[in-house]
């Protein structure tokens, strides 16, 4: 996913892409754990979504300060 993705988003869409993003990062570290994991850089990929998505709505409760 890029940025220029994220800031398109509304804020309410944001808010439900990152819920499920934490869900499936949790799936991954399950299987991680388990030893089912056949891509590792899935974790990586989430994460970093996750990230870009929190970067997001923090930038848009500055701006409306």
């Amino acid at each position: 996913m890029k940025i220029s993705e994220v800031r398109d988003m509304s804020t309410s869409e944001l808010n439900e892409k990152l819920y499920s993003l934490k869900e499936q990062l949790f799936e991954l570290r399950r299987k991680k754990a388990v030893g089912a994991l056949e891509r590792g850089e899935d974790v990586i990929t989430v994460r970093k979504d996750i990230a870009r998505i929190n970067m997001v709505i923090r930038e848009r409760e500055l701006q409306n300060k």
